[in-house]
């Protein structure tokens, strides 16, 4: 810890070099540490069938100040028995327990490293870097290179079980850019994400991604050895009581901003930092398993020797197999990708149309192709009626609309459409409800509206639809930084954004107005009686007397509380969030406001 501090000034400098510095140092000490037990046990060690070595961070040279140590002593069976194995393992462990050091430890014969790599994926990921510490290195080099060799050959029958993996960690953990206290190893475009992107190079199936993607690696590395310090112990979690801490030790800190105002600026760099580093793990994540798939898939007989004397293929290698989806745009592979010869520079309407294949057919947008998108030459202010109506069709795409639009955001698109949807690209709700980022949540509540109304059982038609879907999106737009009325503010940046795409006065005003009132129901809920008939009456004038844009309401209200994403273990205030009760107590106010248009 002593050694892994800030500055003088208090800014964390040259995180690699810290990090080489505390690996030298462990590294030494284990030295010492292990010919200190050698000495210490009543029996001769011998030089060649035991040694000791590292894996996990402290291999890879990614040691954080609190990191934890993963030791594992490596024998043959015939160099030493159990008891003496016994012996040299308490010899080396008890030192580093007393220390306060966290520790992994284990002993294993080659044969039984092998045995649990070929079983357990996690296992064989960490023993890919490997790092002999004391004892017979060569043991440790040979057993190594062997559990390499076995993961090369494994591999494409373990790709399946590796993206499987990181599908269940981002569904428990969710994405770093969207988390307000983001677990940084665990979430999608976490250091995890960079141990599965070098597993997938070191089973040469596809190429590591360098430059950009190091530099994203190493920058949350410092993150990392920041939560470190201010936490003082070993964790991942950039909680809350860490977040402005974390933020001026890596220099977001503005020292000519008043207190209070320079920690909540920081903490908003910091954020969006940590959503530029987590997009570039992801998109390199996502891009290398792309090659590894595509690797395996041209091993398949489509290009083989006797599909070549198949008289339907003329002599000729079978082409490549195209599935139209929308013009410009086909599936390939498993993939939405761009039909050959398409250039994205001529057609501002084709990302559009590859978010809603991507969201209506289920397939993942190519890395490749999604790269390709940036060319694209996006106007915020020419739409056309064929853009418009692809817009709504991707806001109401469901329960695909957040990975599509995760993948697009990554090449920056949504903010060429509305650039006011930079203002809360990233940002992290000052909502103690809120365990998303403001962009995060605003997608999501998009995803759960209906097209059926769970208030009334009406349909909507596609006006009052489209109005719905696009308040939902733009429902918190106006949370900028010391903002007091959110709500009012985005009604002021509503018919702006909504105008400038060209939709038709009606949409625009009842999305103003939604927008301006989706905080309504539940602050009646809470502190208006149901009861008096002022409630109905006044509840019934905010929405005009229209009975279709009171449903809305209910619905908007209701994705809005129940998208929060709070987990078991934080509280939500009472104010907000939805359960039994609060929707008990929202459609009482909003009968009181149906009654109330009745009469």
């Amino acid at each position: 810890m002593a050694m892994s501090q800030p500055d003088p000034d208090g800014i964390y400098r040259d995180g690699a070099a810290k990090r080489k510095a505390r690996t030298d140092l462990a590294m030494d000490c284990l030295t010492r540490l292990w010919a200190e037990a050698v000495d210490a046990v009543p029996f001769d060690v011998p030089a060649k069938g035991v040694g000791l070595a590292a894996v996990g961070s402290l291999a890879r040279g990614q040691i954080g100040p609190s990191s934890d140590l993963d030791l594992v002593i490596i024998y043959e069976s015939h160099a030493l028995n159990d008891r003496q194995l016994n012996d040299l393992a308490n010899k080396l462990w008890y030192p580093l327990w007393d220390s306060g050091l966290d520790l992994d430890h284990s002993v294993r014969t080659r044969q039984q490293c092998e045995s649990v790599t070929d079983k357990d994926l996690p296992a064989a990921m960490g023993w890919l870097d490997v790092r002999p510490i004391a004892g017979d290195t060569q043991l440790i080099a040979d057993t190594a290179a062997s559990i390499l060799e076995r993961w090369r050959k494994a591999a494409r029958k373990r790709l399946p079980e590796l993206l499987d993996s990181a599908q269940k960690r981002l569904d428990e953990f969710g994405r770093l850019p969207y988390l307000n206290q983001p677990d940084i190893k665990e979430t999608r475009g976490g250091l995890r994400d960079s141990v599965l992107v070098s597993a997938l190079a070191a089973s040469w199936l596809a190429d590591r991604p360098h430059g950009a993607y190091d530099d994203a690696v190493e920058a949350l590395l410092d993150v990392r050895d920041c939560i470190h310090l201010a936490a003082n112990k070993d964790t991942n979690l950039l909680l809350t009581p860490y977040q402005a801490k974390v933020a001026a030790m890596l220099g977001f800190a503005d020292p000519t901003l008043p207190e209070g105002e320079r920690e909540a600026r920081s903490i908003d760099d910091l954020q969006t930092r940590l959503a530029r580093l987590g997009r570039q793990i992801a998109f390199a994540l996502d891009s290398t398993a792309s090659r590894a798939q595509h690797s395996i898939t041209h091993e398949k007989p489509r290009f083989s020797f006797f599909q070549m004397m198949n008289p339907r293929a003329g002599g000729k290698r079978e082409a490549p197999k195209f599935d139209v989806l929308a013009p410009g745009i086909v599936s390939h592979e498993g993939e939405v990708v761009l039909a050959p010869g398409v250039d994205p520079a001529r057609d501002a309407a084709l990302p559009l149309r590859a978010a809603v294949a991507s969201a209506e057919s289920k397939l993942p947008i190519n890395p490749a192709t999604l790269a390709n998108m940036r060319h694209a030459p996006i106007r915020d202010s020419v739409w056309s009626g064929e853009t418009r109506d692809l817009f709504v069709r991707l806001l109401a795409s469901g329960s695909e609309l957040m990975r599509v639009w995760d993948e697009i955001d990554f090449v920056d698109i949504p903010g060429r459409w509305m650039p006011e949807w930079l203002g809360i690209r990233n940002r992290p709700s000052a909502s103690a409800a809120h365990r998303y980022t403001i962009d995060r949540h605003s997608v999501e509540v998009v995803s759960r509206l209906e097209r059926v109304s769970a208030a009334s059982g009406r349909q909507y038609d596609e006006a009052h639809y489209a109005a719905l879907l696009l308040a939902g999106l733009l429902h918190d737009i106006g949370k900028r930084p010391f903002v007091t009325d959110h709500a009012a503010e985005g009604a002021k940046h509503v018919p702006v954004i909504l105008r400038r795409m060209g939709y038709a006065p009606d949409i625009v005003e009842w999305a103003t107005l939604l927008v301006r009132e989706h905080l309504t129901l539940s602050e009646f809920a809470t502190g208006r009686d149901p009861n008096d008939p002022a409630t109905g009456a006044e509840l019934a004038a905010r929405v005009n007397g229209d009975r279709a844009l009171l449903d809305m309401l209910y619905d908007l209200t209701r994705a809005d509380g129940s998208s929060l994403g709070a987990t078991a273990g934080e509280q939500l205030t009472k104010q907000y969030g939805w359960s039994r009760w609060r929707e008990a107590v929202v459609r009482g106010v909003y009968a009181a406001a149906r009654s109330a248009m009745i009469e």
